[in-house]
């Protein structure tokens, strides 16, 4: 699953971006949008228009798996599970999800579960049966305060929990970082997140225009791999299948000697 306890720190964003590095390297995924009344994760994938049947149909058997699983264009082995726009918080029921995210397994290697912001009904359900949490947060106190109450709900109201299995495994990912302003003062550093949070970093999203870009095209920025936040996604891929990369665009740009000598900016 994909969570904050925060809105708006580029959950779908993330979700959309992952979802399609896994697919990018071979792995048969599925994005499942958790946020029933406010969908957007069919937006950012460029197929809002393809939504004929949702999440919330196949939970009340008004559909099957089938007809509700939109096919991405781009790739072969990449497919959404829209949320409806239409039904309110609580037409997702714990019975319905499982039974859904069983089938889902059968067929897919991943299943990644875009959340809503918090720790409503949706944002529940996503977490109540998740093996692995990316829990996004921006550098600012206010997020990070919210990131630290979900960790602790993650490890105390999941199936895993309950039945006293292997705890949810965490990542935290950082994102719209920007390393002259927390050289200023005016945001969190990454060493004070992880502090802070205490949990393994996937991954530091530089903030960036190409991800606004990309959302309004409908295009997953980790398919823009000439910017830095494309960039930035493919690493924390990359990471969350088990290898090691370092780290990018946690420091401020040093000017060159010539730029220096010459004044450039």
């Amino acid at each position: 699953m994909v969570t904050s306890g925060k809105g708006g720190v580029g959950k779908t964003t993330t979700s959309a971006a992952i979802g399609t590095g896994l697919a990018l390297r071979g792995h048969k995924t599925v994005i499942v949008d958790f946020d029933v009344g406010l969908r957007n994760l069919d937006l950012i994938m460029g197929c809002e228009r393809r939504v004929v049947y949702d999440f919330v149909n196949v939970v009340n058997g008004e559909a099957n798996l089938q007809q509700a699983l939109i096919k991405d264009k781009r790739l072969e082995n990449l497919y959404v599970l829209a949320a409806s726009q239409t039904r309110d918080k609580d037409a997702l029921t714990q019975e319905g999800v499982e039974k859904v995210l069983m089938e889902l397994k059968e067929t897919f290697e991943f299943v990644v579960c875009d959340s809503p912001a918090g720790i409503e009904k949706g944002a529940h359900l996503a977490m109540y049966f998740a093996d692995e949490a990316i829990v996004v947060t921006n550098p600012e106190v206010s997020s990070v305060r919210d990131s630290d109450r979900m960790l602790g709900l993650l490890a105390s109201k999941s199936k895993r929990a309950e039945n006293g299995e292997d705890p949810i495994k965490e990542h935290l990912l950082l994102t719209r970082y920007n390393p002259s302003r927390v050289s200023n003062g005016e945001m969190l550093g990454v060493e004070d997140v992880k502090e802070i949070l205490a949990v393994t970093l996937l991954g530091v999203i530089p903030e960036s225009q190409a991800v606004l870009k990309a959302s309004n095209q409908g295009v997953p920025v980790i398919l823009d791999d000439q910017s830095d936040a494309g960039q930035a996604y493919s690493d924390a891929v990359d990471r969350l299948l088990g290898k090691t990369v370092e780290h990018r665009f946690l420091d401020v740009e040093k000017k060159g000697f010539f730029e220096r000598l010459f004044g450039g900016r």
